[in-house]
């Protein structure tokens, strides 16, 4: 096979992955949000989550800035927003949608599971950066399936 950006692109489409949005605060306060698939653990001991920053979006320079924030697992009820937050210029969530974490983190109300995180490391990696976050606190709810992404589109866990 050829090797071209599009076709490994497309071949890592074939591994589901649930659907999460990054959120911080700006410097100034407003709460921002960003939809990620590359959310992942790391460790159990010290708690360490990973997520990786695309250094083209729009939300870079605030997001590779930020000393905590909020990894929300989202249900599928929550498909609407998360399409919303990964496109470009779109990055605002309403404070009607979030609440503050117990170390002040802005976390969505709709997650399913929620962690509160302080930037532990941050690595170069080709045209992303790895953030590496310790988890402060977490939560979750069972009251609906993930929201889940496979081959570029949305689709549903049926049990």
């Amino acid at each position: 096979m050829t090797w071209n950006s599009r076709g490994f692109r497309d071949a890592l489409g074939h591994f589901a992955t649930g659907v999460a949005v990054i959120s911080a605060a700006t410097p100034q306060g407003t709460c921002l949000g960003l939809t990620i698939n590359s959310f992942t653990s790391v460790s159990l001991d010290p708690p360490l989550v990973l997520w990786s920053l695309d250094r083209a979006s729009d939300r870079f320079g605030v997001l590779n800035q930020v000393e905590k924030f909020g990894i929300n697992i989202l249900g599928h009820s929550a498909k609407e927003l998360s399409q919303r937050l990964s496109r470009k210029g779109e990055s605002g969530i309403d404070p009607s949608d979030i609440r503050k974490g117990e170390h002040g983190v802005p976390l969505l109300i709709s997650h399913i599971a929620a962690f509160e995180c302080e930037t532990h490391q941050r690595i170069d990696a080709g045209d992303h950066v790895i953030l590496i976050g310790r988890v402060l606190s977490f939560t979750h709810v069972q009251h609906e399936h993930p929201l889940l992404y496979y081959c570029g589109g949305y689709c549903e866990l049926v049990r």
